[in-house]
C-alpha cells in the first residue's frame, strides 16, 4: 500500500501472526485485510453515527460512532459511555445492538472465513475451517441466548423489567459479547452465578483464528468436543464434516487447551490470595483478562498493586501465550522423525 517492498524477514512475522502455513499471498491477504476492516468499520460507524446523530449532535455523534465501530469490529470492548455503564443505555435500541453485534461476530470470525464466504457464497464449498468456525459460532449463540433468557428471565435487575421481544435481544448480545468483545448491555453485577459462570466459558472459547478476538479460539474448542465424542463412540480418528483431522492438529488443541487452563486457575489462586473477593468474581476477572476480552464484575479498578500487575501478565500471557505454544508445536514437528521408536505400554487412566 506503501509502496515499500517486504522483506523476507517481515513475511515470517506476518505468516506468524495470520497463522497461515505458507508465504505465498501474505502481502496480498494484508491487503485484503486492510480492505475488509475499512469496509465493515466504515458501514458500522456510518449507522452508529446517525443513530446517535439526534442524541448528540454532529460532531459528537460521527466521533462516537466511529469509536465505537472499530472497537467492536475489533473486539476491543472500549467505550466512551462513562461510568463503566458501557451500552446498558442501549439495552432497548435495536440499531445499536444489531450493528455492534454484527461488528463483533464478523470481526470474530476470522478474515479468512469472510473471504472464504465471498469467494464460494456456498456453505457446501467452504474450507473445512470455516464450516467449523461458522458452526460453532452460531452453536455458542444460540446455546449461549437460550440460557441467559433462561437465567436471567425473571431477574428484577436484568431482563426482568423488559418486554419481551427486549429480553431476547438482550439475552442475544450478552451471549455475543462475551466472545471478547467486551461491550455489555445488562449490569454484569447483577447477572446471576448460572449467567456468570456461562459467560465465564464463552470468554475461555473466544472468538475464531485470524480474527480480532482472543481465548483458545472455536477451532480448538470444536477439535476438543469432538476428540472426546469420537473417543466416547469407541472411534480412533476425530472427524468433522467427513474430513479427519490429523492428530498433530489435535495434540495442539489439546495443549493449547491444557495451558490456557492451567494459566487461568493459577492465576485465578494467585488473586484468590491477594484479594478478597469471592472465587466466582476472581476467576471471571482472570478469563476475562486471558481472553482479552474487557467485561468485568467491578473487580479490576479494585485490585491491589500486586492483583493489577497479575492482571496485566495475564493479559498479556492470554494473548501471546497460545499463539506462542502453537508456534513452538509446529516447529517441533517439522524435525524429521526419530530413528528410534520405544516399546508401547498402556497404563490405567480414568
Amino acid at each position: 500500500i506503501l509502496g515499500r517492498k517486504i522483506t523476507f524477514k517481515e513475511r515470517l512475522v506476518m505468516q506468524e501472526a495470520f497463522n497461515t502455513n505458507s508465504l505465498g499471498g501474505i502481502v496480498k491477504f494484508a491487503k485484503y485485510i486492510l480492505m475488509v476492516s475499512f469496509l465493515f468499520e466504515s458501514i458500522g460507524a456510518i449507522m452508529l453515527t446517525l443513530r446517535f446523530l439526534p442524541q448528540m449532535g454532529l460532531k459528537k455523534a460521527v466521533y462516537y460512532g466511529l469509536f465505537h465501530s472499530i472497537s467492536a469490529f475489533n473486539n476491543a470492548g472500549f467505550d466512551l459511555m462513562g461510568n463503566f455503564k458501557s451500552l446498558t443505555g442501549y439495552v432497548s435500541d435495536w440499531v445499536v445492538n444489531l450493528v455492534v453485534m454484527g461488528l463483533i461476530i464478523f470481526g470474530g470470525l476470522g478474515f479468512y472465513v469472510l473471504l472464504d464466504i465471498y469467494e464460494h457464497r456456498h456453505f457446501n464449498k467452504f474450507t473445512l475451517h470455516s464450516k467449523i468456525v461458522i458452526t460453532i459460532t452460531l452453536l455458542l449463540i444460540a446455546i449461549g441466548t437460550l440460557l441467559i433468557f433462561l437465567f436471567e428471565y425473571n431477574n428484577p435487575k436484568t431482563l426482568g423489567p423488559l418486554d419481551f421481544p427486549t429480553k431476547i435481544l438482550a439475552a442475544l448480545f450478552q451471549a455475543v459479547t462475551p466472545r471478547t468483545a467486551g461491550f455489555n448491555t445488562l449490569s454484569l453485577s447483577d447477572m446471576t452465578i448460572a449467567s456468570k459462570f456461562l459467560t465465564i466459558i464463552l470468554m475461555f472459547i473466544g472468538a475464531s483464528p485470524a480474527g480480532t478476538g482472543g481465548g483458545i479460539k472455536t477451532t480448538t474448542f470444536a477439535v476438543i468436543l469432538y476428540t472426546v465424542l469420537s473417543v466416547i463412540q469407541g472411534e480412533e480418528e476425530t472427524v468433522l464434516y467427513k474430513r479427519t483431522i490429523s492428530r498433530n492438529i489435535v495434540y495442539k488443541a489439546v495443549a493449547i487447551s491444557f495451558i490456557s487452563v492451567f494459566i487461568i486457575f493459577s492465576v485465578t489462586m494467585v488473586l484468590s490470595i491477594t484479594e478478597t473477593s469471592n472465587f466466582l468474581t476472581v476467576l471471571y476477572e482472570t478469563t476475562s483478562a486471558f481472553g482479552t476480552v474487557g467485561l468485568s464484575l467491578g473487580l479490576t479498578p479494585e485490585l491491589s498493586t500486586v492483583g493489577k500487575i497479575i492482571i496485566i501478565f495475564t493479559m498479556y500471557t492470554g494473548r501471546v501465550g497460545p499463539l506462542t505454544l502453537a508456534l513452538a508445536l509446529a516447529k517441533r514437528q517439522r524435525r524429521p522423525k526419530p530413528i528410534i521408536k520405544y516399546a508401547e505400554e498402556k497404563i490405567m487412566v480414568g
